[in-house]
């Protein structure tokens, strides 16, 4: 006995247009520039390290990240390596987790302290 086809598991090929990605990066600005300032005195972290560290909050991959900034990916290993060491984070995502939370934190004391009660 022969099933129809299910529309839902069509071929995903077929639902993507050929000038979408799957990895597409998506834009979003975690924290403002304002934020990142503030993480990058916090942590010491040098200006190229702080533009790594910006892509990696935005989701890109230590290739992409390479391709964007011109360097090889033993370099941008390198800076995460170091990021991490200053931040003493493990992974991508406890990075990510730790500035909005400094961030949050640090923000919103200053603006308790600063609001009259």
């Amino acid at each position: 006995m022969i099933l129809p086809s299910d529309p839902v598991r069509q071929d995903k090929k077929d639902n993507i247009d050929p000038g979408d990605s799957i990895y597409k990066q998506p834009d979003v600005a975690l924290l403002n520039e304002k934020q990142w300032r503030y993480v990058q005195r916090r942590y010491h972290i040098s200006p190229r390290e702080l533009e790594v560290a910006k892509l990696i909050c935005k989701g890109f991959v230590n290739g992409d990240i390479a391709a964007k900034l011109n360097v090889k990916p033993g370099t941008v290993k390198t800076h995460i390596k170091s990021i991490f060491g200053k931040t003493h984070a493990r992974n991508k995502i406890t990075l990510l987790l730790r500035f909005m939370e400094d961030v949050n934190d640090f923000f919103s004391k200053s603006t308790s302290i600063s609001s009259p009660l």
